[in-house]
């Protein structure tokens, strides 16, 4: 493939993975007053994934824990609140004051938001090894044999 030779292609996918890690981040932090969220920010790091995966430049990640630990933890926030005797889903918002910064908010959704971001990158990773990004390409073997 191509993308795997090409010194170029390599580049530029590093040069742009942090970018959009960076972007990611904004983008889950600023989803509750804005547009993004949790799925937003997952497809963001589902596509750097993606990108390093076809650049040869990291192997997949394992999927299966992923979308398990999103799930798990989804499952978590989404009961928690009946214990305390609320409705499923129920948000619960605290708020601190710190110094420098000012009055910082946050609350449940953002954890649900974490948990829908991991089942995010988590699906596009069991896609990427689905569709054999994992497994190295016969050219590659050929060339480890004769050595």
């Amino acid at each position: 493939m191509i993308a795997t030779r090409s010194p170029i292609v390599r580049l530029g996918v590093q040069v742009i993975s942090p970018f959009g890690v960076v972007v990611a981040t904004f983008l889950f932090f600023a989803g509750h007053n804005r547009p993004g969220g949790g799925f937003v920010a997952g497809l963001v790091l589902g596509a750097i994934v993606a990108l390093r995966a076809v650049a040869g430049l990291a192997p997949t990640l394992a999927a299966t824990a992923l979308v398990a630990s999103g799930a798990i933890l989804a499952a978590l926030v989404a009961l928690a609140p009946l214990v305390f005797g609320s409705t499923v889903l129920d948000q619960v918002l605290i708020s601190e004051t710190v110094p420098l910064v000012g009055t910082v908010k946050s609350g449940t959704a953002l954890v649900f938001d974490a948990a829908v971001t991991l089942i995010v990158v988590g699906l596009v990773a069991s896609l990427l090894e689905g569709l054999g990004a994992a497994a190295p390409s016969r050219s590659e073997d050929a060339s480890k044999v004769g050595s």
